[in-house]
């Protein structure tokens, strides 16, 4: 339960990184060179769709996989 936990507030705090970065360069970075810009947006965007994609593979992921039982082999 604690991973899950864990798992959940990691790819939060990345989603919300990357739109504050997003956030910062677009607005604040205003003096910086338009390829330094396009690359630092592009970065944010990239974390902001990975939280998503976890995100997304997080709500999946609600059942425990099937595991199955072999019978041992005695010699």
């Amino acid at each position: 339960m604690w991973q899950r936990g864990m798992n959940w507030a990691a790819t939060s705090l990345v989603g919300v990184f990357g739109l504050l970065w997003l956030g910062v360069v677009v607005f604040a970075a205003v003096d910086a060179s338009m390829w330094s810009r396009l690359g630092q947006g592009g970065f944010s965007t990239f974390l902001m769709g990975w939280a998503c994609y976890k995100a997304g593979l997080l709500l999946r992921r609600t059942e425990p996989r099937f595991v199955p039982r072999h019978r041992r082999i005695r010699a």
